[in-house]
């Protein structure tokens, strides 16, 4: 990453950079803030400019690609003493009740901004998916593979066919072996990792189908997806991971369950009453 300010090397580079790359340096400047919430493929958009053009404009600045990029932005914007704080945005001086009350408003936040985004005809062709699948897999990479994990203990309650593939290499080889049967379920907030693409071109070669749980539907991961679900909150680079953002994810994860369970709702629940039984003896 390179030393000093990233607007500072922006005001450096500016009159080298072609005229699109321009256009992504006149976005990135005007619209600080707002740009290190942003996927690649939502700047280009707004930029109005193609997605390798981005790309070589965060090279060009030294940085190793996108991501670094939008690091760059949040560290050099964080704690500007003339910025407004959000009303979300944890303050040093906050008491815990305070504290308290911002995160439960972010969490809150993010809920909504998924319910207002749910769409149900993706809900019903995701549910179908699920319910034809022969198997599941259910795939994510560092925390998003969290939530693959509870989505797989969920639906275990009601299917037996959903199985947590957890370790990258293992993404790889199980993909591999999928069939047109197949379905897997895949969590990426950003939908733009490196394994993500990787194992979704595997997947695809394979012609087993794609659900995408993903914050951003023009990811290049979406892409490859048979059916794309968007869930809120807004993450910046300094967030990774953000519990507000998982919940998000976590309540779509719900709503699609439901559907699920809609389907076939006396089996899903002699299923469930099946399973409460078998661990009622683990429990003192």
């Amino acid at each position: 990453m390179p030393l000093g300010n990233v607007f500072e090397k922006i005001n450096t580079e500016y009159y080298e950079l072609t005229s699109a790359e321009k256009k992504v340096a006149d976005y990135a400047v005007i619209h600080q803030q707002r740009t290190q919430f942003m996927s690649i493929s939502e700047l280009a958009e707004e930029a109005g400019v193609a997605e390798a053009t981005i790309s070589r404009f965060c090279r060009r600045l030294g940085y190793k690609g996108y991501s670094a990029f939008k690091l760059a932005i949040a560290t050099a914007t964080a704690g500007r003493g003339e910025q407004t704080p959000r009303e979300d945005q944890v303050l040093s001086a906050d008491s815990v009740q305070e504290m308290a009350r911002k995160v439960y408003d972010a969490d809150l936040a993010a809920m909504t901004q998924t319910l207002e985004l749910v769409q149900p005809e993706a809900i019903r062709k995701a549910a179908d998916l699920l319910v034809s699948a022969n198997r599941v897999l259910c795939m994510g990479q560092g925390g998003s593979m969290i939530l693959a994990q509870e989505c797989a203990h969920l639906f275990s309650t009601v299917q037996p066919n959903f199985v947590p593939v957890m370790d990258s290499h293992l993404q790889a080889m199980v993909a591999a072996q999928l069939t047109p049967g197949d379905a897997v379920i895949y969590f990426s907030y950003s939908g733009s990792t490196k394994e993500l693409l990787k194992n979704l071109r595997i997947i695809r070669e394979r012609k087993a189908r794609v659900l995408l749980i993903t914050r951003f539907p023009k990811s290049p991961g979406a892409s490859f997806a048979d059916v794309v679900l968007q869930c809120g909150s807004r993450e910046g680079p300094l967030q990774g991971g953000s519990v507000a953002a998982r919940i998000a994810q976590l309540y779509l994860l719900d709503v699609l369950f439901g559907e699920v369970c809609h389907r076939d709702p006396e089996g899903c629940l002699r299923r469930q009453e099946m399973v409460a039984e078998v661990l009622s003896d683990k429990h003192i």
